[in-house]
């Protein structure tokens, strides 16, 4: 059974760092591209970075690029985010996920809150 678990959310000030992380089991994660998406509310979900299986990073938004760390530890069968000057606009629910067997899978989600 595929699951995926988030964690290290909260309410962080504007300017502030978090480390998401997302646990898996119940698939070759190794082997597996991962990605992290987020959801503003009233907005869409949308693809904030991808790494494959060998550590070749992608970040889809420009406004994270410099700002937030896609990583993986295989060890740990972990996915990490790292976020770094976090923006009142970065505030949503993040999503780590996989596709596994042509399957896309989701995490139940973090709340990050960028306020003062």
């Amino acid at each position: 059974q595929v699951q995926l678990v988030e964690s290290g959310g909260g309410l962080v000030q504007p300017g502030g760092s978090l480390r998401l992380s997302c646990t898996t089991s119940g698939f070759p994660f190794s082997s597996d591209t991962m990605s992290w998406y987020r959801q503003a509310p009233g907005k869409e979900r949308e693809l904030v970075a991808t790494i494959t299986s060998a550590g070749v990073t992608v970040n889809y938004v420009d406004s994270m690029k410099g700002r937030f760390t896609i990583s993986r530890d295989n060890a740990k069968n972990t996915l990490y985010l790292q976020m770094i000057s976090l923006k009142p606009e970065d505030t949503a629910v993040y999503y780590c996920s996989a596709v596994v067997l042509l399957k896309r899978y989701w995490g139940q989600g973090t709340q990050v809150t960028v306020s003062s």
